[in-house]
């Protein structure tokens, strides 16, 4: 069986950022590399082949017309965007797949609004074919008692005494899954035994199965790509935020912290901006020097931070995501998206693949992490720049 199902099952951030590209800046043009930051148990060159199949196949697909209805009946998806879905087709001449040695080389280039959706596609093909080489039996029945397990935690938590907000969390597995199977698996079981703290998916064709709120604004690759748009470089962060709050107005309101650390994301996020939208979402560093400093800088704007949200998305787990409400809930609306953790806990250790933004119109643009090994660029001489005007040390 293809490992692609629908042209929807991919991340909700994915269609929101394509739509405020589509928009802003159509005639962009990106690259994305993918790579594997751990070592995994046998070289990925091996599915060299396997994934040229599945990319075929990938680039035969279109959007079902009852696909593009749910999309348009999302407030925030424009008619102009899901008519562009009708006509939209991958197309194969804009990636390709090489060996490095032991290594598996996938590189998307061409039109931004053309090879930016490849991404976590690519990711979960790579990772499916990863693991049907391991005992399916033996991952799936030690997978379901870990998320039972999960479960005993939530309705253990659920004795506790109630804080000043509810908590929340999000699954947010889909790139890094074990399999399609098992991620369907997974939600539904969430979806029916608890519902009072499961409150969505970023998976938007298993949000649409279940009747669930696709979960998802933005990611990286849409402030990178605005190192890119013409603008002084020290702005770069105000006009991907300022383009943001243009093309949904409200809606979709939690900005991401860490293209180039919290500290350099503060000093941009003004009252204007704390304003306008409705909280931040964590991805790298430590998450109660996240939060607190978030906190700071609402008090410093006066700003009641309860009317606030801080979600959380960095290699969680239960515990970690129980431990940070227990420590923000009093202060502060939360969310926790969960990942691997939830799509891919099984005896089968996981493989760290990412596929990221690395140039755009031509030129690199880059990530720095507040976590050593997250930080991303192909460009030395550029990440130093970067670094430079933004006041940034080496993580």
């Amino acid at each position: 069986m293809p490992v692609v199902r629908s042209l929807l099952e991919t991340d909700l951030y994915k269609f929101t950022m394509w739509q405020a590209l589509l928009h802003s800046h159509p005639g962009a043009h990106g690259e994305y590399e993918f790579r594997c930051r751990n070592e995994p148990a046998y070289p990925l060159a091996e599915l060299k082949d396997e994934v040229e199949r599945e990319l075929d196949h990938l680039c035969s697909m279109m959007f079902l017309e009852e696909e593009v209805e749910y999309l348009r009946s999302l407030r925030f998806i424009k008619s102009d965007f899901a008519d562009f879905l009708t006509l939209f087709r991958f197309q194969r001449k804009f990636i390709t797949v090489e060996t490095d040695g032991p290594h598996l080389r996938i590189r998307a280039a061409g039109p931004i609004v053309h090879v930016m959706g490849f991404e976590i596609f690519v990711l979960y093909i790579v990772n499916e074919l990863y693991f049907r080489r391991f005992d399916r039996a033996v991952a799936l029945a030690e997978a379901r008692v870990r998320l039972q397990q999960k479960i005993d935690e939530f309705r253990a938590f659920g004795r506790e005494a109630p804080r000043a907000n509810s908590f929340e969390f999000f699954d947010f597995g889909v790139r890094r899954r074990f399999s399609g199977e098992w991620h369907d698996e997974v939600v539904a079981t969430l979806a029916r035994e608890l519902p009072q703290y499961f409150k969505g998916t970023s998976n938007v064709y298993l949000a649409r199965k279940y009747n669930l709120v696709p979960i998802g604004t933005m990611a990286h690759e849409y402030l990178q790509a605005h190192q890119a748009f013409g603008v002084r470089l020290r702005d770069f962060q105000k006009m991907a935020l300022e383009d943001w709050v243009q093309e949904y107005r409200g809606d979709l309101g939690t900005a991401l912290t860490d293209v180039v650390g919290m500290d350099a994301f503060l000093s941009d996020f003004d009252l204007y901006f704390a304003k306008l939208f409705d909280g931040l979402r964590h991805d790298s560093g430590d998450p109660v020097a996240w939060g607190e400093k978030a906190l700071a800088h609402y008090a410093r704007l006066r700003i009641d931070a309860r009317t606030k949200r801080l979600v959380f998305s960095d290699a969680l787990t239960v515990p970690k995501a129980l431990s940070l409400y227990r420590h923000f809930a009093d202060r502060v609306m939360t969310g926790f998206g969960i990942g691997t953790k939830l799509t891919n806990d099984t005896p089968y250790p996981a493989i760290n693949i990412v596929m990221k933004l690395v140039r755009c119109n031509g030129q690199a643009v880059a990530k720095l992490s507040d976590e050593p090994g997250k930080s991303q660029c192909t460009d030395a001489t550029f990440i130093a720049y970067l670094r430079q005007v933004f006041d940034h040390s080496e993580a």
